[in-house]
């Protein structure tokens, strides 16, 4: 973690990376020899868009990966040598914004200029360009990130610690905290248990909730700040009484939990963040009850800007801006604005009993 941020973990490539090659004799040769290449998502579609020329990647995705030095930015020949991991493989490292080949996969020759990780390019998405600046995607699973300047703050509750973003060579930190479900909890209701049939009635479906029912969603095991792979989930307090309009409400009360639990880790490892407000995206925040009981489960404000897909804006302002057609970055910042902001109306009584609560659940769900 010390080197690249990140906890030993399967969720990341190298471990993966290590895997492949030692599945197949003679891999670890062809990779020293140029013939056998290793890259992130983006990678690949660099790498085919220009027709095999371009093998790049940016630092947010090369900080992914558990081969790369965040501090020193540049891969880390200690990690590549403790995977047998040959350096040849990998790609070359660059700013969010910058050269990454032409393509003429679209009509003509147009140029690639940006590039970012998907919860790093939510961030920039969000405008979130200050330290202490924090947001929260919701879609399948939910990422939150909080800006730490030029800080890499080392995490003492098991958060990582990652690029934000890279420009001009300098890069900006962040502490991130992953769940792995969130969106995907509702997809469950619909999907496994069938007690809805569009994602929609779950915010009715919660409004009549008893709100006695506490659901661990640890499907594929606990993310941030547990890193629990092993366990699975459960669910308390269900009597003869519970329905639907119960489950619903678990399903989502529980993506608030989750992410008090990032909010506790966070405002431990940098308690500079102050009174933050949380922004956040991903089609789950469209659900109102959800945001409000997030909000009041933080005890903080929760804005929702006026488009979800923060993502495809961040990816898009970076080859803008490097284009020189999209304004710079307090100009672009400047352009944010919230759609709704949720304050907390729960008392302060009721926010540590439910997340007792959930509290109580969590260490159940771990000690089975």
């Amino acid at each position: 973690m010390a080197i690249t941020g990140l906890l030993l973990d399967p969720y990341f490539s190298a471990t993966k990376v290590k895997w492949i090659l030692d599945q197949h004799e003679g891999s670890r040769d062809r990779a020293r020899a140029g013939k056998l290449l290793f890259g992130t998502v983006d990678s690949f579609l660099i790498w085919h868009m220009t027709d095999r020329a371009n093998h790049v990647t940016d630092a947010t995705n090369a900080a992914r990966t558990m081969l790369y030095d965040i501090h020193k930015g540049a891969w880390s020949p200690e990690m590549c040598a403790m995977l047998d991991i040959p350096m040849e493989m990998l790609p070359e490292v660059r700013d969010c914004a910058s050269d990454f080949g032409v393509t003429d996969r679209l009509g003509g020759e147009t140029p690639i200029y940006g590039v970012a990780g998907d919860q790093q390019a939510a961030t920039i998405g969000q405008a979130c360009f200050q330290a202490g600046m924090l947001k929260s995607t919701y879609g399948t699973g939910c990422f939150a990130l909080l800006n730490t300047g030029d800080t890499p703050v080392t995490s003492q509750n098991r958060l990582l610690t990652t690029v934000a973003y890279q420009l001009d060579g300098k890069p900006t930190y962040a502490l991130e905290g992953s769940i792995f479900i969130a969106g995907a909890v509702v997809q469950w209701l619909r999907d496994g248990l069938g007690v809805i049939q569009t994602a929609s009635e779950t915010q009715a479906l919660a409004e009549q909730g008893s709100g006695n029912v506490t659901l661990v969603p640890a499907f594929t095991g606990l993310g941030a700040p547990y890193w629990n792979p092993d366990c699975r989930g459960a669910t308390f307090g269900l009597t003869r009484d519970t329905g639907p309009a119960d489950m619903a409400r678990a399903a989502l009360e529980s993506i608030g939990f989750q992410t008090r639990d990032l909010w506790e880790a966070m405002r431990a490892d940098w308690p500079d963040g102050g009174d933050a407000v949380l922004r956040v995206d991903g089609g789950l925040s469209a659900n109102d009850w959800a945001m409000q009981f997030l909000s009041d489960m933080l005890g903080a404000p929760v804005d929702r800007p006026a488009g979800l897909e923060t993502t495809a804006l961040g990816a898009a302002w970076l080859a803008g801006m490097r284009a020189g057609i999209y304004p710079d970055m307090d100009g672009f910042a400047a352009t944010w604005a919230h759609e709704a902001r949720f304050d907390p109306q729960m008392s302060d009584a009721d926010r540590r009993a439910g997340y007792a609560r959930w509290q109580r659940a969590i260490a159940a769900t771990q000690a089975v």
